[in-house]
């Protein structure tokens, strides 16, 4: 088998970017940027042997037609999802790869990446099944995919949700939620691939516990979890209510999230309580 690693970055120069992400495989990266061109160069892996990476710069914005540029282009046999700011092991190919050789009826796996405890919102201690009620935590640089299976089931990314879109983020869950509906079977691994580099700024789509969080949830669960929505809404509340609480009110945002659920419903806008 061989592995590609998908990233989607913005504003990068490629060949830097692929030496800070520690890049020794075959990789596609789409760059989001003010320019529109093509750069491919190759990078060593563990054995000294040439690895092609591809880079495509692209004017559009958005993260889930950022990730779908890449898996067009996908080629290998594995595809991995990734972000500008991961940054792998020097043995992540052999990690991924023997993992899917050891459970081969696995078409995804999520991986463990190490990132800041805040900002943390998955951890996987042992290999289990994942299902459509607890795949909404992990978030796409967990992904590794079967590219064949991908590709059969016409499975994207959705242009509603993630950074540069409608609504603030969600796409991966989504993301996942398809393959399951595609008849994929997804396992979560406790092998760490990786971890995420420190940042120096905020999240780009997080400002804050405000009315768009909480609406912008609120589509998202009804989307992911259907009748489902107001409780997986309330477990989602009651677990941040202690960081939420200096922002707003737990009535207010269960209100807005609720208002977020029924125009994801209906088409319309509500703004009482329903």
């Amino acid at each position: 088998m061989k592995l590609q690693v998908l990233v989607s970055a913005m504003h990068k120069e490629p060949k830097a970017l692929a030496e800070k992400m520690n890049l020794c495989t075959e990789a596609v990266i789409i760059n989001q940027c003010d320019t529109h061109a093509k750069e491919c160069f190759t990078v060593l892996d563990e054995d000294g042997k040439e690895r092609n990476i591809c880079a495509y710069s692209f004017y559009e914005r958005g993260v889930g037609l950022s990730r779908n540029n890449a898996l067009l282009r996908a080629t290998a046999d594995i595809s991995l999802f990734s972000d500008d700011d991961i940054i792998y092991d020097a043995d992540y190919e052999k990690k991924i790869l023997e993992e899917f050789a050891a459970h081969k009826d696995a078409d995804v796996l999520l991986f463990n990446v190490e990132v800041n405890e805040k900002r943390r919102t998955y951890y996987n201690t042992d290999f289990h099944r994942v299902r459509w009620y607890n795949c909404g935590r992990y978030p796409a640089y967990a992904i590794a995919i079967k590219t064949e299976k991908m590709h059969a089931h016409n499975l994207t990314f959705s242009l509603l949700f993630g950074g540069g879109a409608k609504y603030s983020n969600g796409e991966d869950s989504l993301f996942l939620v398809d393959c399951l509906k595609a008849g994929l079977k997804l396992y979560a691994s406790p092998v760490k691939i990786g971890k995420e580099e420190e940042r120096n700024s905020g999240s780009t789509w997080f400002a804050g516990y405000n009315k768009k969080f909480f609406y912008d949830r609120g589509v998202l669960y009804r989307y992911l979890y259907g009748i489902m929505a107001k409780v997986f809404g309330l477990r989602f509340l009651l677990k941040i209510k202690k960081q939420m609480s200096e922002e707003v009110t737990f009535k207010q945002a269960y209100k807005w999230l609720k208002e977020g659920i029924y125009f994801a419903k209906t088409g319309k806008e509500k703004s009482h309580e329903s």
